[in-house]
């Protein structure tokens, strides 16, 4: 494939904002069309991690937190973040295991997607994980107020189409399990 050169320009970048979690930059910028401007960046310092687990007989497990940067209450599947240094695969079990108490031998990676590239670098990352097994969850301080929900999957995938369900990573990976598994 042929490669594509950049068409923007920067002439300078600004640090705006640092925690562990994200780092925000103002840019000063030639855009394409030659006009100057500014763009904002957010990097994020953890890969998006979403699991989807689905067992022999066609259900999934969701969990429900209230997020606070929506103010609003979101159905979700297990995800969370990833360290850069740590191998995706690894951040997923964990993940699992610590939302859902399920861990599972059969994992699949079956995206690869970028959550808002308006705006941020953030990539995502979602599996399927089958041949699971039961135990015990190991909620993080923050998820203390985590609801998990077992439901068929066609439950699920119709909560997205009804919007009840409107995390970008969940229905992503929802749709892509639907097509895949032909539901």
């Amino acid at each position: 494939m042929e490669e594509i050169k950049n068409p923007w320009q920067t002439l300078s970048t600004e640090e705006k904002y640092d925690n562990p979690w994200i780092n925000v930059e103002e840019h000063q910028i030639i855009n394409p069309g030659g006009g100057r401007g500014i763009y904002g960046k957010v990097h994020f310092k953890n890969k998006a991690i979403g699991i989807i687990p689905l067992d022999e007989e066609g259900n999934t497990w969701i969990v429900g937190q209230y997020r606070y940067t929506l103010d609003e209450y979101s159905w979700e599947i297990p995800e969370g973040g990833g360290p850069m240094h740590e191998d995706p695969l690894g951040a997923a079990q964990r993940e699992l295991k610590e939302e859902t108490g399920l861990t599972a031998a059969n994992w699949e990676m079956i995206m690869r997607f970028h959550t808002s590239n308006s705006v941020t670098d953030e990539e995502g990352l979602i599996y399927l994980a089958t041949d699971l097994t039961p135990g015990e969850r190991e909620l993080e301080e923050s998820e203390s107020d985590l609801v998990l929900k077992k439901l068929p999957f066609e439950e699920v995938l119709r909560m997205v189409m009804d919007q009840e369900i409107t995390d970008s990573m969940s229905v992503a990976g929802i749709l892509k399990v639907a097509r895949m598994k032909g539901y």
